[in-house]
């Protein structure tokens, strides 16, 4: 099963449940037995295309089943592409939001006076975010408003900005860390670019193989 649809038959109940289901499909096959449905036609047809269906896949299965993708291969492909590993510049800031310029100069002031950045967007700010303390994640350029982002980016880490006006209202932005951007390391990207090999190299045996297929099996298409 897949693992959310498991989950739920973890427990001593749902392994009854399984259990149970397993009882009442033996049944039903022992009853069709009984009454030979499977010497019904239709029953007969049915088989021959779930045959023909399993054994085209176990075909395919056993053509691709030796296929691998080496240590080295994943390397040079990583060397040959490093455009498409670049992750751009990055940062984590938090925020305070409420509506007015002169509400956010009050609460500037109470941090400044002791107040921490957290308490205060817990105590103050007006978006969701005030549950984390303001937190809003890490994020790129072109996933917030201009206006805030060009403030987030251009601060030094651990600062607290000026009120920031957007169309949303008012923030005062805390920058935790921003990221320079560069490219994602070889081992952080492994795995993605030997699945990518992988059904590259698949698709190449599966392709040639069909081809030389029609030198052997006469093929007519009609379309």
């Amino acid at each position: 099963m897949a693992p959310q649809t498991a989950a739920q038959f973890r427990s001593p109940e749902g392994m009854k449940k399984i259990a149970n289901e397993l009882v009442n499909q033996e049944l039903l096959y022992l009853e069709a037995i009984e009454k030979g449905l499977d010497q019904e036609e239709m029953y007969k047809k049915e088989l021959e295309i779930l045959k023909e269906s399993a054994l085209k896949q176990y075909a395919i299965n056993k053509l691709l089943a030796d296929i691998m993708v080496s240590e080295e291969e994943i390397s040079k492909f990583y060397d040959e592409h490093e455009e498409h590993f670049k992750t751009p510049e990055k940062a984590r800031a938090s925020h305070i939001l409420v509506k007015e310029e002169d509400e956010a100069k009050k609460i500037l002031k109470e941090i400044e006076e002791g107040l921490s950045f957290d308490e205060a967007a817990e105590k103050y700010s007006t978006c969701p975010s005030k549950e984390k303390g303001g937190d809003l994640g890490e994020f790129s350029k072109g996933q917030m408003v201009p206006e805030f982002e060009e403030v987030a980016f251009s601060m030094e880490e651990g600062k607290i900005s000026e009120p920031v006006k957007t169309q949303f209202g008012y923030h005062l932005i805390k920058l935790n860390y921003k990221k320079a951007s560069g490219n994602s390391p070889l081992e952080e990207v492994k795995d993605q670019i030997k699945q990518q090999l992988l059904m590259m190299k698949q698709q190449e045996v599966y392709l040639n193989r069909t081809e030389e297929l029609k030198d052997k099996y006469e093929v007519k298409t009609y379309f």
